[in-house]
């Protein structure tokens, strides 16, 4: 895909995510996903995987998602599922990391939901 990664000089390369990307195509803008389940990490799951569903419908992949926010009720509950957040990230999502951000709120709509991810992805013209 023609996109490119905002990397400047001298900064130190992130993990697990982009500072930023340019890319040109077909935009798709996906609606905050929640999931289900018992934990957090299964709600990711459950999250990520709808999330690549909603993109299929768009004919996009995965590897279109150029900005992804997870919104999170505890910090710590996020932090502390770090590892096992990327096991799950790099089997629904790849190796793929767009721009990211994590911001804490006080709640989510759905009083069960512990996360709550939304993703902008471009598909190219000649894809």
């Amino acid at each position: 895909m023609p996109v490119d990664l905002l990397q400047p000089d001298g900064w130190e390369r992130p993990r697990g995510y982009a500072y930023g990307v340019a890319a040109r195509g077909r935009l798709i803008c996906v609606s905050g996903m929640i999931g289900s389940g018992p934990d957090f990490v299964s709600q990711v799951r459950h999250a990520l995987s709808r999330i690549v569903t909603i993109l299929a419908e768009a004919e996009a992949k995965p590897e279109h998602i150029v900005r992804m926010t997870w919104y999170v009720v505890d910090k710590a509950e996020y932090l502390a599922a770090h590892q096992a957040i990327g096991r799950v990230y790099r089997e629904i999502i790849g190796r793929h990391y767009p721009a990211m951000t994590a911001v804490q709120v006080a709640a989510l709509v759905e009083d069960a939901a512990r996360v709550e991810i939304e993703v902008t992805a471009v598909v190219p013209d000649d894809a």
